[in-house]
């Protein structure tokens, strides 16, 4: 897989890592800057499923997707499903997507690191990296808001 098909973003937070750590991993968390529901087990296998429009479960959700790796306050791991207009081959892809982010200290408080590879090199695959970097870097700036106040 070539590297440009990977997204990378970083941010770096006014909050300690434990702090971080919670916003990627606790429900009441999530649900104040990157969906309206979190339904989130922490553990490896647990569900991460976030959804964006609850009154319509099965589109524009992580629904179904799995935790695959965590170590408390240094990564979390886990599937991605994307929205609506991608579901038809993203959503059936085996394996999906894959998000990693990593917690580190910094002189600010804490680099937040993601990491989404298991895109694919078709251009229907490459629109759907593009909208999900978009939509990855407007959460992360209103994460940044949020958090660095």
């Amino acid at each position: 897989m070539c590297v440009d098909k990977i997204i990378n973003l970083v941010v770096d937070l006014k909050c300690d890592i434990k702090r971080a750590y919670e916003l990627f991993t606790k429900k009441n968390e999530l649900e104040t800057w990157l969906c309206v529901i979190a339904e989130v087990e922490m553990f490896p296998g647990g569900q991460y499923e976030l959804f964006w429009d609850p009154q319509d479960r099965e589109n524009n959700s992580t629904i179904g997707c799995k935790i695959t790796a965590l170590e408390a306050n240094q990564f979390i791991c886990f599937e991605w499903k994307s929205p609506k207009q991608y579901k038809q081959f993203a959503n059936n892809a085996d394996p999906l997507t894959h998000v990693v982010i990593f917690f580190q200290p910094s002189e600010l408080g804490t680099v937040v690191r993601l990491i989404h590879t298991g895109w694919r090199s078709a251009a229907e695959w490459e629109d759907a990296r593009s909208w999900q970097e978009k939509a990855w870097s407007i959460a992360f700036s209103g994460l940044e808001q949020q958090i660095n106040k």
